[in-house]
C-alpha cells in the first residue's frame, strides 16, 4: 500500500516538474531576461537558496567558550567574542544597535563567525561558572573597555593537554564612522583581521 502510493506520488512529482519545466521553456521564449538562479540546474538552484535563507536566519549568541569553539571547529568559522556591559554599557547597546542589528552584519556573521557574548552586567547577577569564565576571558585578552570584539579560534595540545588560543585580532565601536553606515567602517576592520587569519 505505502510502495504504491510512493511510486503514485513520485510520478505525480515527475509529471508536475516535466509540465513546469515546458512552461518554463515557454515563458523563457516570450521573456527576453531570466535571473540568475533561474539559469541554474534544480540541485545548484536548491543550494543557492538554502545559502540565502542561512545567511538571513537570526543570529545565535552563545555564552560557553567551548560550545562555541566546538561549533567553529566543526564549521572551519572563527569566533567572535563580544565583551560586554549589557546593562550599562552605553556604547555596547550603540554597537549592537548600529552594527549587529544591520542585515550586512547578521549576513557576514551567520557566514563567517560564531558568536560568543561575555557580559558583565551590574545590575544581575550571572550563574557563578558563568562569571568565573567571563572573568577568566577578560583577564586572558586583558580587555580595557567596552565593548571589545575579539576574533580568535582555541586549540587544545594534543601532548600538552593546554588549550592555546590563536588571537587574530580585536575591534570595538567603530570610530569616525559615518552616521548610520557604521555596519560597513566595522566589517571591512573585522574582515581586515579574518584575512590577517588567511595568511
Amino acid at each position: 500500500m505505502y510502495i504504491k502510493f510512493a511510486i503514485a506520488i513520485a510520478l505525480l512529482l515527475c509529471v508536475s516538474e516535466t509540465n513546469f519545466a515546458q512552461s518554463k521553456r515557454k515563458n523563457k521564449k516570450t521573456k527576453s531576461s531570466t535571473t540568475v538562479i533561474d539559469s541554474l540546474p534544480v540541485q545548484a538552484k536548491n543550494k543557492a537558496l538554502n545559502d540565502s535563507l542561512q545567511l538571513l536566519k537570526p543570529l545565535e549568541w552563545h555564552t560557553n567558550i567551548f560550545k562555541a569553539n566546538e561549533i567553529a571547529r566543526a564549521e572551519k568559522k572563527t569566533v567572535f567574542a563580544f565583551f560586554t556591559g549589557s546593562d550599562w554599557c552605553g556604547w555596547c547597546m550603540r554597537l549592537q544597535a548600529n552594527v549587529f542589528k544591520k542585515k550586512e552584519f547578521i549576513q557576514w556573521a551567520n557566514k563567517n563567525v560564531v558568536l560568543l557574548e561575555l557580559d558583565y552586567p551590574r545590575s544581575k547577577q550571572l550563574p557563578e561558572d558563568l562569571a568565573k569564565q567571563n572573568n577568566d576571558l577578560r583577564i586572558t585578552f586583558q580587555v580595557q573597555g567596552y565593548p571589545t570584539i575579539w576574533l580568535f579560534n582555541m586549540q587544545k595540545d594534543s601532548i600538552s593537554n593546554k588549550i592555546n588560543v590563536m588571537a587574530y585580532g580585536s575591534l570595538g565601536y567603530p570610530p569616525a564612522a559615518i552616521p548610520g553606515k557604521e555596519e560597513i567602517s566595522f566589517l571591512e576592520t573585522a574582515n581586515a583581521i579574518l584575512e590577517k587569519k588567511a595568511k
